[in-house]
């Protein structure tokens, strides 16, 4: 088995079957897991904001939904997918809803919209999800079986 990190702001893909893509300590950011389970392809983002227009530097597509959900698909299909490719959704909290103004859209639910529709553009279901709350998630994606574990310390573990 090789475990492969994935930081905020980050991506990974793989066709190895032993492979776990693995990001821990998602608060308000979004976990885009893609797999095609025909091909034994899978890829995972770690997304931070839900629009380029709010971030300074353009220049690191794993960053957005809308520039995350194409490079993962460009690079399972040079992994080769070829087949149906499933999301999998984690993350995207409300960590300081206390804060927001009343009727506030906060910056996790933000970040679920904007993957949600980054993945319908692309024409890609999802198929699960562990997500909103106010609690951290770290999330275990093992390609051999396509199971998708996602922790927490409150709300304890999940299979999607």
């Amino acid at each position: 088995m090789s475990l492969v990190h994935v930081r905020v702001a980050d991506w990974a893909a793989a066709a190895e079957r032993g492979a776990v893509l693995a990001t821990v300590g998602l608060g308000s950011c979004v976990a885009i897991i893609l797999h095609d389970a025909r091909a034994g392809v899978g890829a995972m983002a770690h997304v931070l904001l839900p629009s380029r227009t709010l971030t300074r530097r353009d220049d690191n597509p794993a960053k957005t939904p809308e520039t995350a959900v194409p490079l993962l698909l460009e690079e399972m299909r040079r992994l080769g997918a070829r087949g149906s490719v499933e999301a999998r959704l984690v993350g995207g909290a409300s960590m300081f809803a206390g804060l927001l103004p009343s009727g506030g859209l906060n910056v996790g639910e933000r970040n679920i919209e904007a993957s949600r529709a980054a993945l319908q553009l692309a024409g890609i279901p999802v198929v699960g999800e562990d997500v909103g709350g106010d609690y951290g998630r770290s999330v275990y994606f093992h390609l051999a079986d396509g199971r998708v574990e996602v922790r927490s310390l409150r709300a304890g573990s999940r299979v999607l």
